[in-house]
């Protein structure tokens, strides 16, 4: 870590743009508290390349799709993943895949792609259906529930029944507490186990979730089923090499947080945005109708373009990950700035998608922004990226791609959503964006 009074951090404060904030703490609060609105006002104040500091360091901060095309193709391999994110997560996703960097990361991705290729997806699709459907029609009608919590409920169970293979039951409840107090911990201004501290929970989260995998791979080993758990456990590259017990644990740890928490993200952002605005939620319905099937195939939603367009725009305006992180592993040029070995860089994904130089409107609904013939997001190839992008771009994106398109046909099939003329849905940035309220939304059976 980059200590603020490091001669090095001097040197770079002396020549890239930018300012300290509050002593030692700089701007962690308000970063916890919206990171987008202080993305925007710093970048509009120094330009897409500034340095700022937060959690105890000092840290360049690359913004605009050129500034993100410059540190995702990386191409003298300068910028470190694991080094960055280890600070953050290293103590509750050890050696998942976002933590690990160039050959190590290349083959162990390489394992795991297998997992992902159409057909398999096609498997995993047809898998979660009756989960999905399942959860969707026992959903309240009639009063306002919390959609976010309920959504979240619903992508756990997708997640361990199409990547493990079981209904977990009973321990539902401690492992989805877990998944949420690890995530929450990486954020954590206090950094050590203090008891109901957030570091702590997370610490417990993580033996809680390495026990539930770990117990497990015995039977998986010898009794293999067409999940993903089960792939990790036989997989093997060209050369024979297979996964050991810490590396299917730590990759399925990884794989099921990034899986539901993602797909919940946007699908909130989603049905928030549908019961908003009623005509964009009729226009879907229709197209949904119009297929006239009671369950989806995959190229079920390519006759459905206005819920792509939606998809999309929810994506935009609440990117699952608003920033990632990279170290720099040597000395390295960013956009004209020379940037020394060592340093800590966020790469701003959420406030690349709100430039208003780049979008009309930004902090709009307007999901036509992206139709064929705006196409907004095409005026950079790296101008929206929900996903990441190079060497680190999100494996299981296909993935999630059809769990979100496959809750919003059972959940729009079946209801109407609505939400108060003056609700604003808030935002608990403290980890990922998730909403504050739990996002209440009253549900009529069409």
């Amino acid at each position: 870590m980059m200590m603020l009074d490091n001669p090095a951090t001097r040197e770079l404060r002396a020549r890239i743009p930018g300012e300290p904030g509050l002593p030692y703490l700089g701007h962690s609060l308000d970063m916890l508290r919206d990171p987008v609105a202080v993305g925007l006002k710093m970048y509009a104040k120094y330009g897409p390349i500034y340095w700022s500091n937060t959690f105890g360091m000092t840290t360049v901060v690359a913004t605009g799709p050129d500034a993100l095309r410059a540190v995702f193709t990386d191409p003298t391999s300068a910028y470190s993943n694991g080094d960055a994110w280890d600070f953050y997560i290293g103590k509750f996703f050890p050696r998942g895949l976002m933590l690990l960097d160039f050959q190590e990361h290349k083959f162990h991705r390489g394992v795991m792609q297998a997992a992902f290729k159409r057909k398999v997806l096609e498997g995993y699709f047809t898998n979660m259906q009756p989960s999905i459907r399942r959860a969707v029609d026992g959903w309240p009608t009639g009063r306002t529930t919390k959609i976010a919590t309920r959504l979240k409920q619903l992508t756990l169970d997708v997640a361990t029944e199409t990547f493990m293979g079981e209904r977990i039951g009973a321990e539902a409840d401690g492992v989805n507490l877990a998944f949420v107090d690890t995530v929450r911990a990486g954020t954590s201004l206090i950094r050590y186990p203090v008891p109901f501290g957030r570091w702590k929970k997370g610490l417990d989260g993580r033996a809680l979730l390495e026990n539930f995998i770990r117990t497990r791979i015995p039977k998986k080993r010898a009794k293999p089923s067409d999940d993903l758990f089960s792939r990790l456990c036989e997989a093997t590259d060209a050369d024979g090499n297979r996964f050991t017990d810490d590396d299917v644990v730590n990759h399925m740890i990884f794989l099921m947080m990034a899986a539901h928490d993602t797909s919940t993200i946007t699908l909130t952002s989603l049905l928030y945005r549908l019961a908003k605005n009623p005509g964009w939620q009729d226009r879907i319905r229709e197209e949904i109708r119009a297929l006239n099937v009671k369950e989806p195939s995959i190229d079920s939603f390519d006759k459905t373009p206005s819920l792509e367009l939606a998809v999309k725009e929810a994506m935009r305006l609440v990117t699952p990950l608003p920033a990632t992180a990279r170290k720099t592993v040597k000395d390295v040029e960013l956009l004209g700035h020379h940037i020394p070995k060592g340093t800590p860089v966020a790469v701003g994904m959420a406030v690349t998608h709100r430039l208003p130089e780049w979008w009309t409107m930004p902090s709009r609904f307007d999901p036509e922004r992206f139709n064929e013939t705006r196409a907004e997001h095409r005026r950079h190839p790296f101008l929206f990226s929900p996903f990441g992008g190079g060497a680190h771009k999100c494996i299981g994106m296909h993935f999630g791609e059809l769990e979100i398109y496959s809750v919003a046909f059972y959940v729009l099939s079946r209801y109407r959503l609505h939400v108060a003329t003056t609700y604003e849905m808030p935002i608990d940035y403290t980890s990922l964006p998730v909403a504050a309220d739990g996002l209440p939304i009253r549900l009529e059976r069409i």
